[in-house]
């Protein structure tokens, strides 16, 4: 969430900086006028509560000299009306504010392509050469279905579209490639965290997907309760320090997670309908940061390159872009995406988003640490993927392919497969 006093003190800056999210300045101008308002009704109570608290004294003088005070009371009682229909007033107005300032998207950072376009990424540079076929490369799905370890239309008959079976040899794979992620994770000094798969409400207010994007997400009801189904790991994640004061001493904290993450995909219609790419259940390895302001960018850093790492290590080519301020997500002040090459598609596709929030989810979940005078200060939080397991595997199922339909396993994952090196339709 933003600072209504950044928007107070800099209001044309502000507006720049919307504007290229898609906000309009009438937005900026409205929760202005607002907070206007809130800050008059402020000052006029507290006015109104000094007259009322001297009054008082007057009253109670005037009884203890056996004087008549009607007059004076029959003043504090309207002043008593006119206080009560001012906090009420009050009440009104800051749910005003709130109401605006919660859908506000974070500001972007001044690096960030200035556009609402997709196209305006900037790529950063790239890495690894895409394999030459002397064949047509096939796609993942129609690979994984020849070799029989995906399985999409019993999912469809069991579940409904895009969904998936993973299939022996396929099954062994995705675990494989989320168990690596897991090691290497630990190996940069992150936690592992096995977390809830349910939310509650305000876990994913904190971290920014309520209330804006309800129609996101799968949500039951549990006694009475709403539960959400977590979209990533990056929910209970960030949710875990909630309302609390961090130690400074141990900040940055680095968390890892695996967990299913549940999308409903709204808006994807006739998107990535075959195959592993656009998914309502799929696997992500998540990586969260909690640090000090000063030193978020240099995490943002180390995000990109641990999730550049796993790419490196399974010898898949990928780009590295910065999205525009448009196209990042709605929390983030600046994101990396990480692109997979995907022979089939002859084009790079997202595996990975590292972005820095800032202290806008922290503004949400009250996520604090005590400065070198005691003060609480707003933490700073970062996410990505490290990876998504199902694009991983779609990944290496078209870059590792043979021409006789096999695929080749990358030889750091041989270990996590028994030894298997390639996956033929008789394994």
């Amino acid at each position: 969430m933003l600072d209504i006093k950044q928007l107070r003190q800099a209001p044309d800056w502000a507006k720049t900086k919307l504007a290229a999210r898609g906000v309009k300045p009438e937005e900026i101008d409205e929760v202005l006028a607002l907070d206007e308002d809130r800050r008059a009704a402020i000052v006029k109570t507290e006015e109104l509560k000094a007259q009322r608290n001297a009054v008082s004294g007057e009253i109670a003088q005037k009884k203890r000299n056996k004087e008549n005070a009607d007059e004076q009371i029959a003043a504090m009682r309207a002043v008593g009306q006119e206080i009560s229909a001012l906090d009420q007033q009050l009440a009104t107005i800051e749910a005003k504010v709130q109401y605006i300032l919660v859908r506000l998207p974070n500001f972007p950072a001044d690096d960030v392509p200035m556009s609402m376009k997709e196209e305006d990424a900037r790529e950063e540079y790239q890495w690894g050469t895409p394999r030459v076929f002397d064949f047509t490369p096939k796609a993942h799905f129609e690979l994984g279905e020849a070799l029989g370890i995906l399985d999409f239309e019993r999912a469809a008959k069991v579940s409904g579209s895009r969904f998936v079976y993973y299939k022996g040899a396929g099954a062994r794979l995705e675990r494989a490639v989320y168990n690596f992620f897991l090691d290497e994770h630990a190996k940069e000094g992150y936690t592992e965290v096995m977390t809830p798969y349910l939310v509650n409400a305000d876990s994913m207010f904190g971290t920014g997907q309520f209330p804006k994007f309800t129609e996101d997400v799968y949500t039951i009801t549990n006694e009475g309760e709403p539960l959400t189904l977590i979209p990533t790991a990056e929910v209970p994640l960030v949710n875990y320090y909630r309302g609390e004061i961090m130690d400074a001493d141990k900040l940055p904290v680095s968390f890892t997670a695996l967990s299913p993450a549940f999308r409903s995909e709204a808006g994807s219609a006739g998107r990535d309908t075959r195959g592993l790419i656009r998914m309502h259940q799929f696997n992500k390895v998540e990586m969260v940061k909690f640090c000090k302001p000063e030193d978020s960018w240099t995490e943002l850093k180390r995000l990109v390159h641990d999730a550049e790492d796993l790419l490196q290590k399974l010898n898949l080519p990928y780009h590295v872009i910065t999205l525009a301020a448009g196209d990042a997500s709605f929390t983030s002040a600046k994101t990396n995406d990480l692109e997979v090459w995907l022979p089939a598609q002859d084009r790079y596709r997202e595996i990975s988003s590292c972005s820095n929030c800032t202290d806008f989810q922290a503004r949400r979940a009250q996520i604090r640490y005590r400065d070198e005078n005691g003060k609480p200060q707003l933490v700073h939080t970062l996410n990505g993927s490290g990876l998504a397991v199902g694009r991983a595997v779609a990944a290496i199922l078209e870059n590792y392919q043979n021409a006789d339909g096999s695929v080749t396993i990358p030889n750091v994952l041989v270990p996590y497969m028994g030894g298997q090196t390639v996956i033929t339709a008789e394994a």
